[in-house]
């Protein structure tokens, strides 16, 4: 209860403090390409409920029917996107599902359902028993990853093979240790990426 309060209190807070920087940026996505400003993907929520998630739109429309994975350099992301991408500016709406509470500020990243049907039983057991987040240990250290998948020959497998097991030993260790100073550390350890 008292992490839920936190949550939506802080990402409430953010939405109105950052509500200038919102508005910029939809004008701006509107006027770069054509499309909506927000991206809406089904992601799997707290104990495999569907939800979905929302993003600033970084891509072309329709981009997802393509592929889901985004790799460096993909042809499918707008100038604007790249901008949003690169700073991480896309991920702020995310605040609107932390308010509703489908989000949490930090827990395990969500996945799409094609995704999560490659988790080993137990540890989709383990990951999908807490509401998922907008950052985590995972999310700092792979905030490269769509570089790390433009060098390979085909990203899709190099994601499940490599990057996916990584991500979930960070996302299980989460789970296992977590509490509210943890949560903390997670937060000023993503501002502190993102800064740099």
């Amino acid at each position: 209860m008292s992490k839920r309060l936190f949550d939506f209190t802080a990402a409430l807070a953010g939405l109105i403090v950052l509500s200038p920087l919102f508005a910029a940026t939809a004008l701006w996505i509107k006027l770069d390409s054509r499309g909506p400003v927000f991206f809406r993907q089904a992601r799997v929520g707290h104990r495999g409920v569907p939800f979905n998630i929302i993003k600033f739109r970084t891509m072309r429309e329709n981009a997802e029917d393509a592929a889901q994975l985004t790799v460096e350099h993909d042809r499918r992301i707008t100038k604007v996107g790249r901008f949003l991408r690169r700073y991480k500016l896309d991920e702020f709406p995310q605040l609107f599902n932390v308010v509703n509470g489908t989000m949490s500020l930090v827990g395990p990243r969500p996945e799409v359902p094609r995704y999560v049907a490659c988790y080993p039983a137990e540890v989709r057991a383990i990951v999908l028993s807490v509401p998922p987040g907008i950052t985590d240990w995972a999310s700092i250290c792979y905030r490269e990853e769509n570089a790390i998948l433009g060098r390979t020959v085909n990203p899709e497998q190099a994601y499940l093979d490599t990057i996916l097991p990584e991500k979930l030993k960070y996302n299980v260790r989460y789970v296992q240790e977590r509490n509210f100073w943890t949560d903390l550390r997670i937060i000023f350890s993503t501002l502190r990426a993102l800064m740099r």
